[in-house]
């Protein structure tokens, strides 16, 4: 029978009034076994719950009273308490094929489990779903869900896939919009394999079969130096203006069509092209930011808010369905980046030089923007580009820079400068390769990703 192991109990919770502490195993909730989180919450959600613990090899049971929707007050071990459905893929553009050694073991985990896309905002290829996962999909309204789409040929899509069911998996979301299920679709393009032809065909597909769906972004591969696969390759320049050509013209098609612009382009392909970023009300809410789709957009606009004096709320955790499940542990998108608060700001505040940490591609969206924010610091900003050795290959967002890489281009500093960090880098202080700021040894600040921040650490 699948358990879940409390770490942590707020203190004067609930729970802690009822006597749970950390370590114990929760068996069953109001007599019901629990195979997850979700499950787990409707339980929860009564103003009488019964839990049955093991503590120590003995079992007990222990009533917890409060108001009905309170939370109990718990952290769990892990968001799924039975087995987490892995992915049986064999996609050759996947990145976790292509992370270099030394990386965090956690970041390993290949799933393609509906739960954790409908908790932290996964894409999953449906090609494990079931009768009995829609049927608690739509009874639980288990919505939004996110799903990898990458092609509506069925030949392409299982090419791609490495995987049969790939053909015909998309059958799920025909049947998840048609229950009124919120999707968001992403297609990832490998050029000579789904872009082209193939990307209209695709679009196509998806206007014809699957126009409820609230969006789908499009974005290119990533590919580091540790690929194996030979014809993943980088786009050339005119392979990036092509697609971000052929979106714009099915933007206007689904925006005639539906009455809004559907499909939506990774930051990254605006960039590889040359080409300006499309204004931020273009982007219909933002719905996939996470996703690297219209965060350019959104943080300019946000420190020319923040630089002319203007109230304007930083951007937050968009999807996923993380902050209403009680006792959730934090994952990927949902994990505080910083435990203890951002780290104490240098006291030489106005009138001190800046040197801005950021990759390839946050430089570009940064560097228009460097004469404003000089003039609030009243001092010199400049960006300070940490190229990725770590991964290689293309990979140049801020948010893949690991601590070796920024510890090399420390060296850098000009005597005099703070040094700002951008917390997308971290995950409950720790960089990707698993070391923290306090190993890089140098006085960095971190500031919270977004341009309000920035220009408050600046101003």
């Amino acid at each position: 029978m699948p358990s879940a192991r409390v770490v942590a109990v707020a203190p004067g919770s609930p729970a802690a009034l009822a006597g749970v502490v950390a370590g114990d195993e929760i068996l069953t909730v109001n007599g019901e076994a629990i195979r997850d989180v979700i499950q787990y919450q409707i339980q929860a959600d009564d103003a009488e719950v019964e839990l049955e613990l093991r503590r120590g090899g003995l079992e007990r049971v222990v009533a917890v009273a409060k108001e009905a929707g309170a939370p109990l007050g718990l952290e769990l071990s892990s968001a799924v308490f039975d087995r987490v459905r892995t992915c049986d893929n064999h996609c050759p553009f996947c990145f976790i094929h292509q992370l270099p050694p030394g990386m965090r073991r956690s970041l390993s985990l290949k799933d393609d489990d509906y739960r954790l896309s409908f908790l932290y905002g996964n894409f999953t290829t449906l090609t494990r779903f079931t009768e009995a996962d829609l049927e608690r999909v739509v009874t639980e309204r288990l919505s939004p869900l996110y799903v990898s789409i990458h092609a509506t040929d069925p030949e392409v899509r299982t090419t791609l896939l490495r995987n049969r069911r790939g053909a015909t998996s998309l059958r799920w979301l025909e049947a998840l919009l048609d229950h009124g299920i919120e999707v968001h679709g992403q297609v990832v393009v490998c050029p000579g394999i789904n872009d082209g032809a193939v990307l209209d065909d695709t679009m196509l597909g998806i206007l014809d079969r699957f126009p409820s769906i609230a969006t789908v972004g499009v974005v290119p591969l990533g590919v580091s130096d540790y690929n194996t696969e030979p014809e993943m390759r980088v786009h050339t320049r005119a392979e990036a203006v092509a697609v971000v050509d052929a979106i714009a013209g099915w933007q206007e098609v689904f925006l005639a069509v539906l009455g809004r612009r559907l499909v939506h382009l990774g930051d990254e392909y605006h960039l590889m092209a040359g080409r300006p970023f499309p204004p931020l009300e273009t982007y219909d809410g933002c719905l996939q930011h996470e996703n690297g789709i219209g965060m350019a957009a959104t943080f300019t606009g946000e420190v020319t808010a923040a630089l002319a004096g203007e109230r304007v709320e930083a951007t937050g955790t968009r999807s996923g369905f993380f902050a209403w499940v009680d006792g959730a542990p934090a994952e990927g998108f949902r994990a505080p980046r910083v435990r203890d608060g951002l780290a104490v700001r240098d006291a030489r505040r106005r009138g001190v030089p800046v040197a801005l940490l950021t990759g390839a591609y946050g430089r570009a969206v940064l560097e228009p923007l460097l004469p404003a924010l000089s003039a609030r610091a009243g001092a010199p900003v400049r960006c300070l580009e940490v190229e990725n050795r770590w991964f290689g290959g293309n990979i140049g967002v801020t948010g893949l820079m690991t601590g070796p890489d920024i510890l090399r281009t420390l060296a850098e500093v000009r005597p005099g400068e703070r040094v700002l960090l951008p917390d997308v880098a971290l995950s409950e202080d720790r960089f990707l390769d698993g070391s923290t700021v306090a190993d890089l040894g140098f006085p960095v600040e971190v500031v919270a990703t977004n341009g309000v921040a920035l220009v408050e650490a600046l101003a």
